[in-house]
């Protein structure tokens, strides 16, 4: 169904639902599209959100809903608004509190602190809150997905070599099952301000929660510090956070890059792989932070697996 249709259907679902009545009313409400990806779409109708999941959400989008809306994650991740999931377009539409989000324009201001408090608590939850047949936390998956994209796309060149090359030389284990409620594809943009009155930033789009090894998601983290796009004394301030929080997939003070380093080459590769596709998709050379990733990638491949990455900087 084309790409209009979702849209359509969407905003006529986000407008239902954020005014109930019959015969629907005209109003004032903003409404815009958030998101536009094939893996979601969103659009916000004043106070609230729809969103439509990726096509092959499945059952596991249901544990992973029934999760958000537990007392196990509450203060954690934002709870979704009453009522089950509705199909349009064969997509999966939820509906969520609209959130104020992190400010792209801000940099110096990110809630480092808070997200790793989040994570922390997150890493902590008991797994019984995703159901008897828990779902697997997708970091690793997205990883090799991005490459095969990479790999399967027109591109060529250096860029593309040296992104396929340093996915290829990463050694970690898959981490497909573990016994953390993970979050599976943290970043800022992944932080809103909860609306309900005394909560401060909660953690959204539950489409990758599930069990696994909570390393992956300090992971992005790490590889932005590695990178050079994260400061040191941001980096300094997150960890210092995520342990005092009780979180344990860190490791002790100075030893953390025993657990993050493959972790953090593999999602440098994955931010990289995704980078070029999309510029080679819009027709459009890489901005600066993507081209840091692709230059990290260039110098990883070489390199002997170890501590190396976040010295690279």
């Amino acid at each position: 169904m084309p790409c209009e249709d979702l849209h359509a259907a969407l905003a006529d679902h986000a407008a239902r639902r954020a005014h109930p009545v019959v015969p629907p009313q005209p109003c004032a409400c903003p409404v815009r599209v958030l998101a536009d990806r094939p893996d979601g779409t969103v659009v916000r109708h004043g106070h609230l959100v729809v969103k439509a999941h990726a096509p092959d959400a499945g059952p596991a989008l249901h544990a992973r809903l029934t999760a958000a809306a537990s007392p196990g994650l509450a203060g954690i991740v934002l709870r979704p608004l009453a009522g089950a999931p509705v199909e349009a377009c064969g997509r999966l539409l939820t509906c969520w509190p609209y959130g104020t989000p992190v400010d792209p324009a801000a940099p110096g201001a990110a809630p480092w602190e808070e997200t790793a408090t989040l994570l922390a608590r997150l890493h902590q939850a008991p797994p019984s809150v995703l159901g008897q047949a828990p779902p697997a936390a997708r970091g690793p998956e997205k990883a090799e997905r991005a490459l095969a994209r990479l790999r399967n796309s027109p591109l060529r060149g250096a860029a593309r070599n040296a992104v396929l090359a340093a996915g290829a030389a990463v050694s970690v284990p898959p981490a497909r099952t573990g016994s953390a409620v993970c979050h599976g594809d943290l970043h800022l943009g992944q932080l809103v301000r909860d609306p309900e009155p005394g909560r401060g930033w909660v953690l959204i789009d539950v489409d990758d929660m599930g069990l696994g090894d909570p390393v992956w998601d300090l992971a992005r983290p790490a590889a932005w510090f590695a990178c050079g796009l994260m400061a040191p004394e941001d980096w300094v301030r997150f960890l210092t956070a995520y342990r005092e929080a009780g979180g344990a997939a860190a490791g002790p003070p100075g030893e953390e890059w025993r657990q993050l380093d493959g972790p953090a080459r593999a999602l440098t590769a994955q931010i990289a792989a995704q980078a070029l596709v999309k510029a080679e998709q819009a027709a459009r050379p890489l901005d600066e932070d993507e081209s840091a990733f692709v230059d990290a990638c260039a110098r990883m491949a070489p390199l002997p697996h170890g501590p190396a990455l976040d010295a690279a900087t």
